[in-house]
């Protein structure tokens, strides 16, 4: 097996001048983001990516069926817009094979006419977030207005800061190749999967591509989150009046 192989189910047709990485992070925030405007707009599949980077494992199906892992492509076209995106649920597991895949992701980009990215994650605060702002770093400094005036903030900027794998990566090297990059990356506690968090990453990202998503979905999501969220809330509280009976 090589580094990584890329399989494109179809060849015809694909290209596409914006590509939205939403792979696992803090809080699944972008894979969430990500997710939710594929499954509302109906994009299809087009490539699989497979690398000795990936965790040493398969996946098995509801039919008791071995895969490999993988990382896919997805690609819609309509009146409003046409979208790459990249998914999965697996990054690399060493520094060397997040720079090795993040250029064939380039490489991918770059051949279907990618000419701006967006890569969506979240910003690990360490505690609950009522609203979420979505703090945002650009690879070129002519994009901080376009993005301000979406609703990002780079009020995060101030005290400096890095953003790890492939969010980052994609900036990095891609600015190289001239593909302009805008990271977002919804504010959320860090510590559960927050769709709270990617409804306001949502909001901007439409913005941003100018189209229209339904957020009903994650809306819900985030509702069930906050039945989750009020539970350990009160447990938390409990176990505090409990310490405060201890030491009374």
């Amino acid at each position: 097996m090589e580094n990584v192989t890329v399989n494109f189910l179809r060849d015809d047709d694909i290209t596409a001048p914006v590509l939205i990485e939403g792979l696992p992070g803090i809080g699944q925030v972008g894979k969430l983001t990500a997710e939710h405007i594929m499954h509302e707009l109906g994009a299809e599949k087009i490539a699989e990516i497979f690398s000795l980077h990936f965790p040493p494992q398969v996946i098995i199906d509801e039919e008791g069926v071995s895969h490999l892992v993988s990382n896919e492509i997805y690609r819609y076209a309509g009146e409003d817009a046409t979208l790459l995106f990249l998914v999965g649920d697996f990054q690399s597991t060493s520094a060397e094979g997040h720079y090795i895949l993040t250029e064939t992701y380039l490489d991918i980009a770059e051949e279907l006419g990618v000419q701006r990215i967006y890569t969506l994650g979240g910003y690990g605060v360490g505690h609950l977030v009522e609203n979420s702002r979505v703090f945002a770093a650009v690879n070129m400094p002519e994009l901080i207005p376009e993005v301000e005036a979406a609703g990002g903030s780079f009020e995060n900027a101030q005290n400096g800061g890095v953003i790890v794998g492939a969010s980052g990566l994609l900036l990095g090297l891609g600015v190289h190749r001239g593909i302009e990059g805008i990271c977002l990356m919804g504010e959320t506690s860090g510590y559960i999967v927050d769709p709270k968090s990617a409804e306001s990453l949502l909001h901007v990202l439409k913005n941003l591509l100018n189209i229209e998503i339904d957020p009903t979905l994650l809306q819900q999501r985030a509702e069930d989150m906050e039945q989750i969220i009020a539970k350990i809330r009160e447990a938390e509280e409990m176990k505090a009046d409990e310490e405060l009976s201890y030491i009374g």
